[in-house]
């Protein structure tokens, strides 16, 4: 990835083109193509900018016209291009990513009607506005079902641009990167095993600071975010400087060293050769050892000053077999300091900078990680293949925080800029896809803060730019009222897990499930609502040693199934995915994939159902000609099954009685909640708008459909 691009053609500053020699040109990948599907641009500039990621510097669309004659405008972007091989070499080697180039712009649009579109680029900068010649492509018909969206019929659920009623069926896989136990490859994989099972939708965090995805963020060669040594400091003589040029501190005896370990492993060329530079200053030391791998040179200090720069390069050749920067150390000669500034690997031919982690001066917000956003372009191609649905968290909440205290002080009006930015660039990269189904701005904010505005702005920002006008949300770190009812936030949701210890209800799952969703549907009863994290945790919110004891999913599998029927507008989204991948999970997802298929809550209510026998609790909707149903034995929790080892005793002879429901004969089904299928139909007539129905003999749990 570049640190920020920074190019410029040879002899010529940025400003310098005359308005005669700025051109634009506009490239399709295709002429033609189907309808909710990707068409991408590639535009070819003559010029560079300081940091392409700022539209005050550059401010580059698309601006179309539709069959129907409406105008549109998104915006485009600027995108470093990766090669990626799948290596199997492992966990933190499994895939090798290098860039291509510099970077070049691009812009990603998908139709939504059929015919004729005419589309040009359009360039804003401080030399004024230039525009593409138009051209023209055709959409066709598809059978793709479109966008999500909140239900014109319903608003409490959501549906597809076409009319089909969607429920989300899914779960987090909030960490995904090399070293985790997630990675590209991995997910993919993931993908396909879900999708197998039903399942359709997926959290994933792109705000992971520096263990995984994270599209802006510090990201740095010489500390993780969550160390406590000190040792990216002012340059000396700036400490008192409101806002220092960096550098690296290396202080100590003969032979302190300082790990060059960049969060994302630095892959290489075999057989090429590259050259390593920077710049040091030296008191006390005669000089830096620098290591990597087989590779070993010493950079001798020639002055010995705080003020005065030492210069260091060495080139190297990679072996037939070396595609990876092994561990790279640099080594004190002597007991003193050094500052270290300026380190860089690249081709000796040229091209992109490979150690952009060792960047201490790039920007924390405005400058966005390419080799992450190159991953999540892939991660969302891996959706779109398997029918998964994205719920995206995109903004790295600890870059922002702090600057929303205050309404209408200058950080906190800077932060709302810097975010709208952010968006920007992530609607103009991922928005084309129908298989974001929503943008989440945080994870777990602090509910405390006065963030109304800032997402006020936000959601303001998304409906001008984001022409296909995906779902927003956000959650905070404990139930936020104001954010679910919040007009420009179009899902309400809330974390929850069941801390063992803790003073809360941890033992009943059903009803803890059932008390969020009562929350939700409390303070947004008219937009859809999701738990968007869940799980067995101990009171500090680790995971529970019970979850390994769980070997059934019996809690996995009642969160499921309660919050299907709850009144939430889809499945409560389990937090532990790896244990699910280790224990192989995924096909609790089918029983209740199989019972949702053609089935929709559109314009249903709560069910009015009273069963026969206490230690049933009743879940589910109802219309006058239809209803569906969750039947739970209250002692087959978590608690009882796992911690208590106890095995629910059968139900026997149970009946229900609803009510509200249209006079007449109706057929029930009976569904294996387990097995995902029909054990048992039968008929009953509803007399006086109550329906009296036989429960058959189950364990644990059960559930039905009935029809008119």
């Amino acid at each position: 990835m570049i640190r920020i691009l920074v190019v410029c053609l040879a002899g010529l500053l940025y400003g310098e083109i005359s308005l005669a020699q700025r051109s634009i040109q506009l490239h399709p990948a295709q002429n033609q193509v189907k309808k909710y599907e990707k068409l991408e641009f590639v535009i070819h500039l003559n010029e560079h900018y300081q940091n392409p990621y700022d539209p005050r510097q550059v401010d580059l669309q698309l601006i179309l016209k539709t069959p129907s004659r409406k105008q549109l405008s998104t915006p485009a972007f600027f995108l470093q291009d990766f090669d990626w091989q799948k290596t199997g070499q492992g966990r933190s080697r499994a895939n090798w990513f290098y860039p291509k180039d510099d970077g070049q712009w691009r812009a990603r649009f998908t139709p939504t009607e059929t015919g004729t579109y005419e589309v040009k680029a359009q360039l804003k900068d401080r030399n004024g506005m230039i525009e593409s010649p138009i051209i023209r492509f055709t959409c066709t018909p598809s059978t793709h079902k479109g966008f999500i969206r909140t239900s014109r019929e319903d608003p409490r659920f959501m549906a597809y641009d076409e009319g089909a009623f969607f429920f989300p069926l899914g779960q987090n896989i909030a960490f995904i990167g090399e070293g985790q136990s997630v990675n590209l490859t991995r997910a993919e994989k993931i993908f396909a095993k879900l999708a197998q099972n039903g399942a359709n939708y997926v959290r994933i965090w792109t705000c992971c600071h520096d263990w995984a995805l994270a599209l802006e963020a510090e990201k740095s060669a010489y500390r993780r975010s969550w160390a406590r040594e000190k040792n990216i400091v002012p340059l000396p003589g700036a400490e008192n400087q409101s806002h220092p040029k960096l550098c690296v501190k290396i202080e100590g005896n003969a032979n302190k060293s300082q790990r060059i370990s960049p969060s994302h492993q630095v892959a290489l060329r075999p057989n090429t050769r590259y050259i390593v530079r920077g710049k040091f200053l030296a008191q006390g030391v005669k000089g830096l050892l620098i290591k990597h791998g087989s590779h070993s040179w010493a950079c001798p200090a020639r002055t010995d000053s705080k003020t005065e720069w030492n210069t260091f390069q060495h080139e190297f050749t990679t072996g037939a077999n070396e595609r990876w920067l092994n561990q790279m150390t640099l080594n004190l000669m002597g007991s003193g300091t050094v500052w270290l500034g300026e380190l860089s690997l690249k081709e000796v031919s040229g091209g992109p900078e490979l150690l952009w982690e060792a960047d201490v001066n790039r920007p924390k917000r405005g400058v966005y990680n390419q080799l992450d956003s190159f991953i999540l372009d892939k991660l969302v191609e891996a959706a779109e293949k398997n029918d998964i649905y994205l719920m995206l968290c995109v903004i790295t909440r600890d870059l922002y925080m702090n600057s929303l205290k205050k309404v209408g002080a200058p950080e906190y009006e800077k932060v709302t800029r810097d975010a709208k930015n952010f968006l920007r660039y992530v609607i103009a990269r991922w928005g084309y896809s129908p298989h974001v189904g929503a943008w989440e701005y945080f994870n777990e904010m602090n509910p405390g803060l006065p963030t109304d505005p800032f997402y006020d702005n936000l959601g303001e920002c998304l409906e001008r730019i984001d022409v296909n006008r995906h779902l927003r949300t956000t959650s905070a770190w404990r139930p936020s009222a104001r954010d679910c009812r919040h007009p420009r936030i179009d899902i309400g949701q809330v974390h929850h897990y069941l801390r063992v210890g803790a003073k809360e209800n941890y033992q009943d799952e059903v009803a803890m499930i059932v008390e969020k969703s009562d929350f939700l549907r409390q303070h947004a009863p008219k937009k859809p609502v999701l738990i968007g994290e869940f799980g067995l945790a101990t009171e500090k919110w680790d995971r529970h040693e019970y979850m390994k004891s769980d070997v059934e999913g019996v809690h996995f599998h009642n969160a499921l199934w309660a919050s299907a029927f709850a009144g939430n507008s889809g499945t409560a989204m389990f937090w532990w995915w790896e244990l699910l991948e280790q224990m192989d999970m995924y096909h609790h997802y089918k029983p209740l994939a199989n019972y949702m298929k053609n089935v929709s809550f559109i314009h249903l209510e709560s069910i009015k159902a009273k069963p026969s026998q206490e230690n049933i609790t009743i879940l589910g909707y109802q219309g006058k000609d239809h209803a569906y149903a969750w039947l739970f034995h209250t002692q087959a929790t978590w608690w009882n099954q796992v911690a208590q080892k106890q095995t629910p005793k059968d139900i026997q002879a149970a009946a229900l009685e609803i009510t509200g429901l249209q006079s007449g004969p109706f057929r029930i089904q009976w569904w294996d909640a387990w097995q995902g299928k029909v054990i048992q139909e039968e008929s009953a007539a509803c007399r006086r708008e109550t329906l009296k129905v036989n429960v058959p003999t189950f364990n644990r749990d059960i559930a039905c459909k009935i029809f008119r």
